[in-house]
């Protein structure tokens, strides 16, 4: 510098500051990009999400369980019932006949059960009193038996003396010794006691007969067991018959209440193919009933994501036909893949295996509260993305 001139530096080019802050730019975006990847890295290595994943829910399908024909129907498709609610109105006028009729052969069921219990009593203490009134008729009869007996051996002892001394009066009647009067009471004597013998013998032969009589009584009178046991089957027999007719009561009750179809749940209605008129079998499908409280996801992952999946774990879950997410949390996990439980199962026993990557169903609920208009729909396609870490 000389004579108190100032020197100054001159510019540098502007193609050379282009050239440093283009360089600085590319420092920049390179640490945003590296940043940005980091960040993303740890962010997906914390999360597994699936696009094959659905909402799922109970469809409960409602069926005849008469035959009859279709009197009313009080729900129409895609209607929200309450549980309880009178769906569908069978004619019941047929159950109705059918249920008194039922009722009625109970009550002849009941009475004649009422009568037989009564008769086993009645029966053992007939029975019991003929047993006795047996057992004293042979013992009489016997003492008559024995008396008769002894009267026979009496009287024929008569009738021997009698026809002796009858002999000796013939003697003496030819020798003049007694008097012919005398012969002729002899006579009558001995015939006389003849006659006794010959009615003491009769008595004897009925008295005979007494006894055989009076034993073959004792012997009926000895079935009075199995008379009473007889008794008592029927009994038995008549309490069945009640049981019975008390279960076709049952039944036909039964039948008659299954004339009215009612909401098992609350839900919507849905699939309904029964109109006013319509006869109806039983088994026959009217109606399903779709419960939207109750709904989980289930989400088919990969079976290399499941490694870090467990129960318990957070989800977002965003339903594709609303744009939103729900709040969820894994449930459990299927017992096999969903290709085991598919109609045909696939057969891997060949040599021409080509390795598939199998998905496992993943069960996901809802956390309660997030959907009090009742959106959500099974079928609808959702993302559910599960927090691991």
């Amino acid at each position: 510098m000389a004579n108190g001139d100032v020197t100054t530096e001159s510019p540098a080019p502007p193609a050379s500051r282009r050239r440093r802050r283009a360089g600085g730019l590319t420092a920049v975006a390179t640490v945003v990009l590296i940043v940005g990847g980091v960040a993303f890295w740890r962010y997906s290595a914390a999360r597994v999400a699936t696009d094959d994943a659905q909402i799922d829910g109970h469809i409960l399908p409602l069926a005849a369980r008469i035959a009859g024909t279709v009197h009313e129907v009080h729900a129409q498709d895609n209607q929200f019932v309450s549980a309880g609610t009178l769906l569908v109105q069978i004619d019941p006028t047929d159950y109705k006949v059918a249920l008194a009729r039922a009722e009625a052969e109970l009550a002849a069921a009941t009475a004649g059960a009422l009568g037989a219990r009564t008769s086993v009593p009645m029966t053992s203490t007939t029975a019991t009193g003929e047993v006795e009134t047996a057992e004293s008729d042979v013992a009489t009869a016997a003492a008559r038996l024995r008396m008769a007996q002894a009267r026979v051996k009496e009287t024929e002892a008569k009738a021997t003396k009698a026809a002796r001394d009858l002999d000796r009066m013939k003697t003496l009647v030819a020798k003049d010794e007694v008097s012919r009067q005398e012969y002729d009471a002899a006579v009558m004597a001995a015939e006389a006691a003849r006659a006794e013998h010959e009615g003491a013998v009769a008595q004897g032969r009925e008295a005979e007969a007494g006894v055989r009589g009076a034993q073959a009584k004792r012997t009926q009178a000895g079935t009075a067991p199995e008379q009473v046991t007889i008794m008592r089957s029927r009994a038995a027999g008549a309490e069945a018959q009640v049981a019975q007719a008390r279960a076709a009561v049952e039944r036909a009750r039964l039948d008659l209440e299954h004339t009215s179809v009612k909401a098992p749940v609350s839900g919507v209605v849905s699939k309904k193919t029964v109109e006013p008129g319509q006869v109806v079998q039983p088994g026959q499908p009217l109606m399903a009933i779709v419960p939207l409280d109750d709904i989980w996801v289930t989400a088919n992952f990969k079976e290399n994501e499941l490694r870090d999946i467990r129960p318990g774990q957070p989800v977002t879950i965003k339903v594709d036909a609303y744009g939103r997410d729900y709040k969820g949390k894994v449930d459990s996990i299927a017992a096999a893949t969903g290709a085991r439980f598919s109609l045909l199962p696939p057969e891997n026993a060949t040599g021409n295996f080509v390795k598939v990557v199998q998905r496992i169903p993943v069960k996901i609920t809802f956390e309660r509260g997030q959907d009090p208009d009742h959106l959500l729909r099974p079928g609808m396609s959702v993302v559910p993305t599960v927090r691991i870490k």
